[in-house]
């Protein structure tokens, strides 16, 4: 009776070490293959960064949103729990540039047309 209890722990440990080593290399994620612009990103694309997860990107947005644009990846700092240590290690995935301009801001290659102007209307004496 006692064998088959030390074989049950051992079955029990191994499965358990498979189970967490399975768990530890499916968590790891691939990193972008080019920065992430933290101006124009969405969630999704903000978690592709190693050390960015869904409630990191949510504050990320949040920020953007409150605040306006990113002047650099260090304004990430201002966020609660992301400290210099975390931010160095996502530093070589994240960029900052120009926001994308807004659907009806797109510039037109042609000059603005100067509006009309209408003519006054003479006024009749009675």
């Amino acid at each position: 009776m006692a064998w088959r209890s030390s074989v049950l722990r051992v079955l029990l440990c191994s499965s358990l070490l498979l189970f967490l080593a399975a768990t530890v290399n499916g968590a790891k994620k691939k990193p972008p293959v080019k920065p992430v612009n933290i101006n124009t990103a969405t969630s999704e694309e903000l978690q592709q960064v190693p050390g960015i997860g869904p409630a990191t990107a949510q504050k990320i947005l949040q920020m953007r949103k409150s605040y306006g644009p990113f002047k650099s990846v260090d304004d990430l700092l201002a966020i609660r729990g992301l400290g210099e240590k975390r931010l160095d290690k996502m530093r070589k995935y994240l960029t900052v540039g120009k926001t994308a301009p807004a659907r009806g801001d797109v510039p037109s290659s042609k000059p603005a047309a100067a509006p009309e102007k209408i003519p006054d209307k003479p006024q009749e004496k009675p």
